[in-house]
């Protein structure tokens, strides 16, 4: 029942019940965003799923978190069941047929799918900042460490290549505050403690390589021309619900540097849902918030289409909301003030309908019903409609181990990101630089107990430091500002102690693609 350069999205009624017309999304619209909102149990994945099942059949790929596991059956063909028969003659959907669609399943865990990844560097420290929950002094501590890291030429991939880089900066502070601005030992120590945190978290699996490549959640299946669905299995992301939000952040935000501009095309490149959005904006600090709005508004010229998933129109600042303008609304309920507000704020976004009251009828859907306005004509929105969300084509509920296990064993990127990579990155040149140091003061030592101590004031030095921090004769040349940092024996000593200590506890990482990119640090605030 899809019309070209259409995607049917279910059947609207008469205020008589009878069948009035049907609902459509047009594919030239599909990059203005959209919105999918109700209760718990009435229908929202489902939704979702028929919409991301309309995009892939259109030739869009589709990135989806997967919050409870149902939506992995779109991998599967459908099967018959009495209810879905009886919404496709509701409807008049007499073309109805059941599908699969070609899934790439992806896990930060690598349990579920295959294993996604990014680098610290590629974070930025907005989102990491965000990630630990870092209060404005830490904020600033771990802008310096990304400046430093830069300066210096320390490739920053993984948890242990920051906290390499915050052991050097504890240990000096002082010289470093002369550089960068005050660095104080306590903000560091707390941005260590949420380090560590975060590894029991399971961040470390998040940080590293191979990282992903965007050009992999943008597929076109070969063997149909179905767009390929991206599912990221998001059940145990989501006991961490902070890392879950600010990973889609960083892939929306990759998506919006890396993708050229497209103006309006006659489809999206990419349509991303964004499940539990309140989790993106809960407690986000105001200059986030900015970050976020700038991105949703200019990414559609991008071509990639997002569409927010949640239980309230209210969980979604009004400034993000003014930009989703295709809407798909279901049942809500009004028992409390706040809950009451929701439903004025949602009936209060709609083009109205004069057959009904909007507000009255939101609190009234059933199961699988929904208002639903798109844009049409001009990109203007369409009058509201009570409609019947047709039944989708893939099964409804989650594939079975084997099947996930059998749809991995085929997928186009088996292989590319189920082993680590280790290569040289910022703990390695921190951990070679003490050595170095060490052994340059061994032999110092040794030739001191041989040679008369030179006299007072000469002004020999002594220790290590970072490149382009060191004196005239440290490697490499034409780097920093010319100050040696750590002359002292005593601060010698600390920092190499510290250096061994770290090559102990952890193991070698890897270089990333782009050192300090500052994620969303192309957008001005």
């Amino acid at each position: 029942m899809d019309e070209a350069g259409k995607l049917f999205i279910g059947g609207s009624r008469k205020p008589d019940d009878s069948l009035n017309k049907p609902e459509y999304l047009e594919l030239k619209f599909g990059n203005r965003h959209g919105l999918i909102t109700g209760a718990t149990g009435t229908g929202k994945t489902v939704s979702l799923q028929v919409l991301a099942e309309g995009f892939s059949k259109a030739g869009v790929p589709v990135f989806a978190a997967d919050i409870k596991g149902d939506l992995s059956g779109v991998a599967a063909q459908g099967e018959p069941k009495d209810f879905l028969a009886k919404r496709a003659e509701e409807i008049g959907f007499s073309d109805y047929e059941f599908d699969k669609f070609p899934v790439i399943f992806w896990d930060i865990f690598g349990e579920k799918g295959h294993r996604v990844r990014t680098t610290i560097a590629e974070m930025g420290p907005l989102l990491l900042s965000r990630l630990m929950d870092a209060s404005e002094p830490q904020e600033g501590v771990i802008n310096i460490a990304f400046k430093l890291a830069d300066k210096a030429g320390l490739p920053l991939l993984d948890l242990k290549d920051f906290t390499s880089l915050l052991n050097y900066m504890a240990e000096n502070a002082g010289e470093l505050s002369k550089e960068f601005g005050l660095i104080s030992k306590a903000s560091v120590g707390s941005i260590q403690r949420a380090m560590l945190v975060l590894e029991q978290q399971g961040a470390e699996h998040f940080f590293g390589e191979p990282a992903l490549k965007i050009s992999d959640i943008m597929r076109i299946n070969p063997n149909n021309g179905y767009g390929q669905i991206s599912v990221l299995a998001a059940d145990k992301l989501m006991m961490n619900p902070r890392l879950y939000a600010t990973f889609l952040l960083w892939l929306l935000s990759e998506l919006f540097e890396e993708l050229p501009e497209v103006g309006d095309p006659d489809k999206p490149k990419l349509v991303f849902f964004f499940d539990e959005a309140h989790l993106l904006f809960d407690d986000a600090p105001k200059v986030l918030l900015d970050r976020i709005e700038q991105v949703v508004r200019l990414i559609r010229s991008k071509g990639v289409g997002v569409y927010f998933v949640t239980q309230n129109p209210i969980d979604v600042p009004e400034s993000v909301l003014a930009q989703l303008g295709n809407r798909v609304q279901h049942a809500l309920r009004a028992y409390t003030p706040r809950e009451q507000k929701a439903v004025k704020t949602a009936a209060e976004t709609f083009r109205p309908n004069p057959a009904f009251d909007c507000a009255t009828v939101i609190t009234t859907l059933g199961t699988g019903e929904a208002l639903v306005s798109t844009l049409e004509g001009k990109g203007a929105p369409s009058i509201v409609e009570r409609t019947l969300i047709r039944p989708p084509s893939g099964r409804i509920g989650p594939l079975t181990d084997a099947e996930r296990q059998a749809v991995m064993d085929r997928s186009p990127v088996l292989g590319v990101y189920d082993e680590d990579i280790d290569r040289e990155s910022a703990f390695e040149k921190l951990a070679a630089r003490a050595r170095q140091a060490s052994d340059q003061a061994a032999a110092k030592q040794a030739k001191d107990e041989l040679a008369p101590s030179p006299p007072a004031g000469s002004g020999e030095t002594s220790g290590w430091t970072l490149p382009g921090f060191g004196n005239k004769d440290d490697e490499p040349q034409g780097r920093g500002n010319g100050r040696t940092v750590g002359r002292s024996g005593y601060q010698r000593e600390t920092i190499i102690e510290a250096a061994l200590k770290s090559v102990t506890r952890t193991v070698a990482t890897q270089v990333g693609r782009a050192l300090v990119r500052g994620i969303l640090g192309s957008l001005k605030r």
